[in-house]
C-alpha cells in the first residue's frame, strides 16, 4: 500500500474516532462523579416549616405560559433525537387566609417569542394578576423563563416590597438575559440572604441549591393536610433526569448554560435517595409536562389560578383605538 493511502486512512480513521468521542462526550455521557453530594436534611426543613407561626397553605395552583421543545437528548443525555415538550410554569401557594405566594413568574410573550416558545396570554395575564395579590413571590432561579415575569411586571415598583429574589440571583444580570430589571429598579431592594435553609412562611422552607446557576434553590411546600411537595427548578427539567440521575447533554450544560455539572449530579442523586425513602413527596421537575398532568389529575395541583378578576392586557395601539370616538356617519 502506498504512504499517501495508508497515511490518508490513518487519518480518516482518527477524524472518525475523535467524531465519535465527541459525539459521546458532547450528547451521551453523563455518570454521577462518587465525590457528587448535596445534602436534604429533611428533618430539618419540616421543623422549619412548622416553626413559623400561623396557618399552612391550602393547595397550589398552576399556570402553564409558555412552552418551549427540544431534542429529548437535550433534556436527558442520551434519551434520543425525538421531540420533547418543555412547558413554563408559575405556581400560586394559597392560604387559608385568602393571601398567597407565588413561586417563578415566567416571561412575557416578547421573551418567549425570542426563544421559539408558544405563548398562552390568559395564562399570563392570570399570573400577572395575581404577582400584585401575592405576599411574596420566590423564584427557584434566575434564567429568564423563571424570572421574566417579573421583570417586565408593570407595576414594579409596588409589589417589589413582597418579592424574595435572593442576592445570588441578581449576582450576574447576564444569566437573567435578555430578561432585565428597568434601570434603576432594583436601587433601594435589599435581596434575601441566607445560608442554607430560610423559612419563608407557614409551611414553606427555601432550600440553596446552587448548580444550574448561581441562584438555584427548591422551595419545601408542606400543605396543612400535610402532603408535600419540592418544587427543585432547574436541577431537572424532566423526572427521568432523577429516576436515571443522568444530567442534560454537555453541550447545553457546559456551552450554553455554564452548570457546575458536579453540583447538578449530587443534587440529582440527594433526590433520587430522598424519592426512594420519602415517595410521598411530590418532587416537581422544572419542565416536565407528565408530572403536572398527572399532579392536577390526582388534585395535588389545581390548573389555573383562581383570582376573581382579571385585567385583560391590551396592546397599547388598540386600546387607543377603542378610545377614539366614532366617525360622524
Amino acid at each position: 500500500m502506498r504512504s499517501w493511502v495508508r497515511n490518508t486512512l490513518i487519518g480518516i480513521g482518527a477524524l472518525c474516532a475523535f467524531a465519535g468521542f465527541s459525539y459521546y462526550w458532547l450528547f451521551l455521557e453523563s455518570h454521577v462523579p462518587r465525590s457528587a453530594r448535596f445534602e436534604l436534611d429533611l428533618a430539618e426543613i419540616r421543623r422549619l416549616s412548622d416553626d413559623v407561626a400561623g396557618e399552612k397553605p391550602s393547595k397550589i395552583e398552576v399556570e402553564e405560559v409558555a412552552q418551549y421543545s427540544a431534542p429529548a437528548t437535550v433534556v436527558v443525555a442520551g434519551d434520543g433525537w425525538s421531540t420533547l415538550k418543555l412547558p413554563v410554569y408559575s405556581y400560586r401557594v394559597v392560604f387559608p387566609t385568602g393571601s398567597s405566594i407565588i413561586i417563578d413568574t415566567a416571561l412575557t410573550e416578547e421573551l418567549a417569542s425570542e426563544g421559539g416558545a408558544t405563548f398562552d396570554a390568559q395564562a399570563f395575564s392570570r399570573m400577572h394578576a395575581a404577582m400584585a395579590e401575592a405576599g411574596a413571590i420566590v423564584l427557584t432561579h434566575e434564567h429568564v423563563d423563571h424570572i421574566g415575569g417579573l421583570t417586565a411586571h408593570r407595576d414594579l415598583s409596588a409589589i417589589l416590597h413582597n418579592v424574595s429574589v435572593t442576592r445570588e440571583q441578581l449576582s450576574d444580570p447576564e444569566r437573567s438575559a435578555p430578561a432585565r430589571f428597568p434601570p434603576g429598579a432594583l436601587d433601594q431592594y435589599e435581596p434575601l440572604a441566607y445560608e442554607r435553609l430560610h423559612a419563608l412562611a407557614p409551611g414553606i422552607v427555601l432550600i440553596k441549591a446552587p448548580g444550574h446557576s448561581p441562584g438555584s434553590q427548591m422551595v419545601f411546600v408542606q400543605l396543612a393536610d400535610g402532603s408535600e411537595y419540592l418544587f427543585i427548578g432547574d436541577v431537572a427539567w424532566n423526572a427521568r433526569n432523577i429516576e436515571l440521575r443522568r444530567e442534560r447533554a454537555r453541550i447545553v450544560t457546559w456551552l450554553l448554560l455554564k452548570e457546575d455539572r458536579h453540583a447538578v449530579f449530587g443534587q440529582l442523586a440527594a433526590l433520587y435517595e430522598l424519592q426512594q425513602r420519602e415517595p410521598g413527596i411530590k418532587i416537581v421537575p422544572g419542565h416536565d409536562g407528565g408530572i403536572i398532568d398527572e399532579l392536577v389529575k390526582s388534585g395535588a395541583l389545581t390548573r389555573g389560578f383562581s383570582l376573581e378578576s382579571v385585567p385583560v392586557e391590551e396592546d397599547e395601539e388598540d386600546a387607543e383605538e377603542e378610545d377614539e370616538p366614532d366617525p360622524e356617519p
